[in-house]
């Protein structure tokens, strides 16, 4: 060592100094090595560090992503949930519904049957009695029989059989003198009571014709896709079916039979109408009672010019001019209006033909005739809403439309209900006997046709004292020829009145038939 020192030239103190530096130095270094460590680990924390906080903020990021996607979908989940479990209600209240409606139709058939199983009660009661006093009254009167056959047999010394003609015989006749006397005071009675007996008739018979027109022409079906649509035309508590029936004045039928709700009016326009617009709000979907509005509103305007549409076409086929416009527009309603099956405006245009056809092969105005063929059920457009009989009620239209005195007694005249002050009335009257009657017209085939004119006949001749009887008039006539030796006046007015009893018990038949009965005598003398 000092060898060394030596050969630095350092001298002992320069030594101790020198080794202190180095120490100094391997301190210093060893410092500033520390405290550069220390600078990297605290550069290597602070990286950490800042790696931890993006590492925190991204887990934030994506837990907070998730909780709204899990919100979204819970959300979404709830709403479908919601719709479903709204749906489901719907269903069951309208099951509900129908269940309810089910329970009343049977609750209403119970009480008809019971009603009716009273009646029927009552009924039989009534005919035990009746019984009773019939059997009590038959007795009586086997033991006057028995006294009178005596007394007769004692007197005439007569046998049984031959007292029987005999008092059968008188019996009959009086009987028939007493009948006939009692036919002809009623007849007097009738014609001097025949204003209220009209009414009656009238009323009576406008009660019969709104049956029949309500069951068999009054009804339209409308098809539906799925019996889930009918739920949707009644809509919540009844608000769409409602609505729909107070916008178009029909009864809507909605009951168990699959794919079809029926729509019921007397008008026939009307039904057309609620017909249509039920079809077109089924095919859109959309059914609320604004919607309902909307529709309704428009098909009534397109059905109002498509009725004047079918006027104006009816003149045109008729070649007829001049009419105004009420008119047409009434003459197109009857397109929607039938009789017996038979289209009211085919049938007038047809009517029309035949009048112009039969009025100029007499002479007269085929035109004029074809006119008032035409116009000749203009009522039937509105007897639903005028009261009395088409007839009057064409009548009084075509005089306030101002159409000739001619045209308006033929259409007020042509079934007789007035006086008939014009050639072309009766020409009308036959030709509306012709359309109307015709094999075809009125769903009646010819054999059925022939039928009926034989029974009619046959009828006719089935009574004692007739020589001869005829069908005309196409089945509403039956003229009966009686012999007038062995029939007088009286036993002829029986015999009418016997031959349409008969008629009206055995035969089915449109209208009416008028029985005529002809008592003729001929005196014949030869000069030589």
């Amino acid at each position: 060592m000092e060898a060394t020192l030596s050969l630095l030239g350092l001298s002992g103190t320069d030594a101790v100094l020198l080794g202190v530096a180095l120490v100094l130095g391997g301190l210093l270094g060893a410092g500033v090595k520390w405290m550069m460590e220390r600078a990297k680990r605290a550069t290597v924390e602070q990286e950490l560090a800042a790696k931890k906080a993006a590492a925190e903020a991204e887990a934030q990021k994506t837990i907070a992503q998730a909780e709204a996607q899990v919100k979204t979908e819970f959300i979404r989940r709830r709403d479908q949930f919601d719709k479903e479990t709204e749906s489901t209600r719907q269903e069951l209240r309208s099951e509900e519904k129908r269940i309810s409606k089910r329970e009343d139709m049977i609750d209403q058939k119970l009480e008809t049957l019971n009603a009716k199983e009273r009646t029927l009660e009552a009924a039989e009661k009534g005919v035990i009695e009746r019984e009773k006093a019939l059997a009590s009254k038959d007795r009586q009167l086997n033991e006057l029989i028995g006294q009178q056959k005596s007394q007769l047999l004692k007197v005439a010394n007569l046998t049984t059989e031959e007292a029987k003609e005999l008092l059968l015989g008188r019996v009959e006749k009086e009987m028939e003198k007493e009948t006939a006397k009692i036919i002809e005071r009623r007849l007097n009675e009738a014609r001097e009571t025949s204003e209220a007996q009209a009414r009656e008739i009238i009323i009576s018979a406008i009660q019969r014709y709104a049956a029949d027109h309500t069951t068999d022409s009054t009804v339209s079906t409308v098809d539906i896709p799925s019996d889930d649509m009918k739920g949707r035309v009644i809509g919540r508590e009844g608000r769409n079916i409602r609505a729909f029936e107070k916008a178009t004045g029909v009864d809507v039928i909605v009951d168990d039979t699959p794919g079809v709700v029926v729509v019921s009016a007397f008008d026939p326009v009307r039904r057309e109408v609620a017909r249509r617009s039920l079809e077109k709000l089924i095919q859109d979907g959309r059914i609320h009672p604004t919607r309902i509005e909307e529709i309704v509103a428009n098909t009534e305007k397109e059905v109002n010019r498509q009725i004047f549409e079918y006027g104006k076409q009816a003149m045109v086929e008729a070649n007829v001019r001049g009419l105004h416009n009420k008119l047409v527009e009434l003459l197109g309603r009857l397109h929607f209006r039938t009789s017996y099956g038979q289209n009211v405006l085919k049938h007038s245009l047809e009517v029309a033909y035949l009048a112009q056809v039969i009025a100029e092969q007499l002479g007269l105005n085929g035109q004029l005739a074809r006119r008032c063929g035409l116009l000749h059920d203009i009522g039937k457009a509105a007897d639903h809403e005028v009261e009395g009989g088409h007839p009057q009620i064409g009548a009084d239209l075509a005089k306030r439309y101002g159409e000739k005195e001619e045209i308006v007694n033929a259409i007020g005249a042509h079934h007789g209900e007035l006086e008939v002050t014009s050639l072309y009335t009766p020409i009308i009257a036959a030709a509306d006997a012709i359309s109307a009657s015709r094999p075809g017209a009125r769903r009646e085939t010819l054999e059925r046709y022939v039928q009926r004119l034989q029974k009619l006949e046959d009828i006719a001749m089935t009574f004692a004292g007739v020589k001869q009887a005829y069908a005309i008039q196409a089945g509403r006539e039956v003229r009966v020829i009686v012999d007038a030796e062995n029939v007088d006046d009286r036993l002829s007015a029986k015999i009418a009145h016997d031959v349409a009893k008969r008629v009206e018990d055995e035969m089915e038949y449109p209208g009416e038939i008028k029985v005529t009965v002809v008592r003729e005598v001929r005196c014949v003398e030869y000069a030589r």
